[in-house]
């Protein structure tokens, strides 16, 4: 956790941020500003599906994509979309801690008899349909799969901005990511 780079005040956002996108998303969240008002996004968020987190933007600032684990891969047509038609000039990549897409096949089981017993497939089906998208969806470690899809995305589309952030569950604040 020491790539995590807490963000209390306006100096704490590195200063190529400060006047982007990314640095209006640190401070609407952490530092509370005041929410302007936005006819278009100007940001595409990318995170993670799960329900704990929650952003403190401004309605229109921003496209958000929520997948597993943050992971836009099969995404892609979308964050096309919002910078070819919707003029977007930068990409937030907010992965966090606690993600259940890490170590993903160690809950095999319990997905499988969730299916089973909510959804009412059968276990062959249920452990099928596992064992076709885990792979596709599965991470290491939250930092660097982050660092690694900033990264893939920066050479996809070269002149957006795209930052790898960090959410905390238990202080529900964003952090930059010390690449």
């Amino acid at each position: 956790m020491d790539h995590l780079v807490p963000i209390r005040t306006v100096d704490d956002i590195f200063p190529k941020y400060r006047d982007t996108p990314i640095g209006r998303l640190l401070q609407y969240h952490n530092l509370q500003s005041p929410l302007d008002s936005y006819e278009h996004a100007e940001v595409v968020i990318g995170m993670c599906m799960d329900n704990r987190k929650h952003l403190r933007i401004p309605d229109n600032f921003a496209y958000v994509l929520r997948t597993g684990g943050g992971n836009l891969r099969y995404s892609e047509f979308k964050i096309s979309y919002a910078i070819a038609v919707g003029g977007v000039k930068a990409i937030a990549l907010i992965g966090h801690d606690k993600c259940g897409m890490v170590n993903l096949m160690a809950r095999k089981d319990k997905f499988v008899q969730g299916l089973v017993d909510r959804a009412g497939w059968d276990k062959e089906r249920a452990e099928e349909h596992f064992m076709h998208f885990a792979p596709m969806f599965e991470i290491d470690n939250e930092i660097e799969f982050v660092i690694s899809e900033a990264k893939r995305l920066r050479s996809r589309y070269p002149k957006i901005l795209v930052v790898p952030m960090f959410y905390g569950i238990d202080d529900k604040l964003l952090y930059l990511i010390n690449e």
